[in-house]
């Protein structure tokens, strides 16, 4: 997996991204609403902590900075405090990194006060792959000449599987994703871990489920095919489960996320008109959309205009935030990413926080 996403020739490595013309949307993409809110718990945070005078907030798998350009753009109160931290592997993605934040490759070892983001990152991270044959045993890949196929190994899980599995039955061990959380929370003294993606409850509901339903790809805001064909072309992406992150450190909240957008005011947002007003502040937003113009999937084109370079005319902006935060809330449907996504909050040693 590794590979196939970050390999040389990895779907990421090699051009792979979110965005209306990439391969998948997720939340940011719908439009500067969902950064904007962000923004709002950003600053509840940096205000818990005492308003420190230096305040980090790290966008992690950060992609082309869509997250964190409508960060910026929303300006938040902690801005004079602020350092943005933009981390992404891939070289390609890192120069679309918007000014004003620090782009990086990889994780800050050390952080004082701050809010660390994980948006649709740990589903990406490896893990292993347990198949129940008899008992668990793991999953290997291996080449088969132009292909590749899977040889199943005894071994030991790194997380407890429920025994009497039926026969066939699969389960990730997301190893990967534990010791992103681990390394994520060792780095920062005060402040939140937030975590965004979609999310099984338990492990054992994973082993029960068909396996598709958990593990799944993604090319050109389609599903993609089985993820061991055509590695490199396909986004490969699983499940994250909380009791496996809870295993290393239990979260201090977990929410839907339009019950964290409802939480942080996404419809006074709205009310208020603050999203036109991030609108303007993107440099790249300078014309209105076309229909004809727009080389955009159909799908995508519904979502509204492209707000990484189209702004609609005056009579479509109510439109387009009522079109946004339904989609963000739970009216509307968007690839990769829903209104029951999850968001896990999980604070620092260092700070104490009532939920």
């Amino acid at each position: 997996m590794d590979i196939a996403l970050y390999g040389v020739n990895g779907f990421y490595t090699a051009g792979g991204h979110a965005g209306r013309r990439g391969d998948f949307i997720t939340s940011p993409e719908v439009g500067p609403l969902f950064g904007a809110v962000l923004a709002r718990m950003i600053d509840a945070e940096w205000r818990r902590l005492g308003e420190p005078s230096s305040f980090t907030v790290v966008d992690a798998g950060a992609g082309p900075g869509t997250l964190s350009r409508g960060i910026l753009s929303a300006e938040p109160a902690c801005s004079r405090a602020l350092q943005l931290i933009a981390v992404e592997s891939s070289s390609a993605q890192r120069e679309m990194h918007p000014v004003g934040i620090v782009s990086m490759d990889r994780m800050p070892e050390c952080i004082e006060h701050g809010v660390i983001i994980a948006n649709e990152l740990l589903d990406n991270l490896p893990f292993g792959l347990w198949v129940h044959d008899g008992g668990w045993r793991e999953a290997h890949v291996v080449s088969q000449g132009a292909t590749f196929g899977e040889v199943l190994l005894p071994g030991t899980p790194g997380f407890p599987l429920r025994e009497g599995a039926p026969h066939g039955a699969r389960a990730p061990v997301q190893s990967g994703a534990q010791e992103w959380l681990r390394n994520a929370l060792g780095s920062l003294s005060n402040g939140t871990v937030l975590v965004i993606d979609y999310c099984t409850a338990r492990t054992v509901e994973a082993a029960a489920m068909p396996w598709r339903e958990w593990l799944r790809t993604y090319s050109g805001h389609e599903r993609g095919g089985h993820y061991l064909k055509d590695p490199g072309t396909q986004d490969i992406t699983a499940q994250v489960m909380i009791d496996q992150l809870a295993a290393v450190r239990e979260p201090d909240a977990v929410r839907t996320q339009a019950q964290f957008l409802h939480l942080w005011g996404i419809e006074e947002l709205v009310a208020e008109g603050g999203v036109i007003k991030i609108l303007a502040r993107i440099p790249q937003v300078e014309h209105a959309v076309i229909d004809g113009d727009d080389d955009r999937p159909a799908h995508a084109r519904a979502l509204g205009p492209d707000p990484t370079r189209d702004i609609p005319a005056a009579p479509l902006v109510d439109a387009l935030l009522a079109k946004a935060a339904a989609a963000l809330v739970g009216v509307a449907s968007v690839s990769h990413s829903n209104p029951n996504d999850t968001l896990l909050e999980v604070s620092a040693l260092g700070a104490t926080k009532a939920v």
